[in-house]
């Protein structure tokens, strides 16, 4: 019989790995709460409608990566990024007007059906953090500073911070046409996907890593010679901000990320040791999103990483033993008080396994040994002749006698310190 195997694109996250799945989870957690921000889940799948506005119709996600089903006539998509339906969440259930601090984050599932690679999957699992209303510059750098905080937090020590303004809604059209406009000429000498964006999305031509389009591409004109006075003055505020925190970085006029909603101060963390691919972690600001998508006129920023990403470059925990005590009946006669006292242990807060399928002493020895027990309880028909346990140390090799009126408390004392 065929055996059945996980989809292509997706992985299964086993219980070996799950700890330092567990740590950025908790690290989201703990920090951003620090900062204000609280969680919110919105459904994985949504219409695609919300998709194709919010993220643009012209980007690879929407053009090419989408999962999208008819539902009994209706067209839904697994969602391939958070934004787009924490911002539909917010307009819907009027948390503009019904939270004072708009600030929220997300943890869970998105879908693309892009090439599977390394640290990419076709369903992978991001971190997401949005704020609404902000529009002064401040927002924009405590966004980074929270973002490199909690890659510090995650374990991730070495890293870069990159920078850049991609303007708004009065001064971006203008350079995409002058960007359209030196790209047509240069067109036929850039890969078939330039050629593609000269005429859909200009913008994205500055993210190609295609090495023979680069001297192409560095010639292109630059965006921050063509910022309005506002956007200009608001990119040098942020700048200044993140001097004063002493929060370094390198700009890079090529940084626009992937999605059509952004405006202004855009950023990317990225990792050597992730190789050509190093993004780790990128976001920005959003101000014209929210009433492109039905909303009131408010601002928005945030930022997103792939989990899958971050867990290939973090430190591997230490294995977490599986029990603190391992529980060995020796005779059928001491399985029932096994099982009670397997009960009160757990009822402390201790770990506790244990092994009925009668295996020998020494091989249930090594079990515990395997399950990293701090101790070993044993009961056979000595120690139930003289009612007691025999507490084996598994540290020091010690073992005593303990009376079975006190073995639960006494085991618990040990765990607990």
């Amino acid at each position: 019989m065929t055996v059945i195997r996980a989809v292509k694109g997706t992985r299964d996250i086993l219980p070996d790995e799950v700890a330092v799945w567990q740590r950025i989870e908790a690290a989201a957690r703990a920090l951003f709460a620090r900062y204000g921000y609280r969680e919110i889940r919105t459904p994985i799948f949504e219409e695609t409608e919300l998709f194709a506005r919010g993220i643009g119709t012209d980007t690879d996600i929407v053009g090419k990566e989408m999962y999208t089903f008819d539902d009994h006539g209706a067209s839904l998509t697994l969602r391939p990024e958070a934004t787009a339906g924490i911002v539909r969440s917010v307009i819907e259930n009027n948390l503009v007007n019904t939270d004072p601090a708009l600030k929220v984050y997300a943890l869970g599932p998105m879908f693309r059906r892009e090439r599977p690679q390394k640290g990419r999957y076709r369903q992978f699992h991001q971190v997401d953090v949005e704020a609404f209303g902000l529009t002064r510059p401040a927002i924009d750098a405590e966004m980074v500073e929270m973002a490199l905080g909690y890659l510090e937090a995650c374990g991730l020590k070495s890293y870069e911070l990159v920078l850049n303004s991609v303007g708004d809604a009065k001064c971006r059209p203008a350079y995409v046409e002058t960007l359209r406009a030196a790209l047509r000429p240069q067109a036929s000498r850039l890969c078939p996907d330039c050629q593609r964006r000269t005429e859909t999305n200009p913008l994205r031509v500055l993210d190609c890593k295609v090495p023979e389009d680069q001297p192409v591409i560095e010639a292109l004109p630059r965006i921050a010679d063509h910022l309005c006075a506002e956007c200009r003055d608001h990119f040098a505020e942020v700048t200044r901000e993140l001097g004063l925190l002493g929060i370094p970085y390198r700009l890079n006029h090529r940084l626009v990320r992937g999605l059509d909603y952004y405006t202004r101060t855009t950023f990317e963390v990225t990792s050597d040791a992730l190789g050509a691919q190093n993004s780790v972690l990128g976001g920005g600001r959003y101000d014209g999103l929210v009433s492109a998508l039905g909303g009131p006129d408010i601002s928005g920023i945030g930022f997103a990483l792939g989990m899958e990403r971050l867990v290939l470059i973090l430190p591997v925990p230490e294995g977490e033993p599986r029990c603190d005590v391992f529980l060995m009946p020796l005779e059928d006669a001491a399985l029932d008080e096994t099982l009670r006292l397997q009960r009160a242990l757990r009822g402390a807060g201790l770990r506790v396994l244990m092994d009925p399928e009668g295996r020998s002493f020494k091989a249930r020895l090594r079990l515990a040994d395997k399950l990293g027990a701090r101790y070993v309880a044993i009961r056979g028909e000595d120690e139930r002749r003289k009612g007691v346990w025999s507490v084996r140390d598994m540290k020091g090799s010690a073992q005593e006698d303990v009376a079975e009126s006190r073995v639960a408390e006494h085991l618990t004392e040990r765990i607990h310190g």
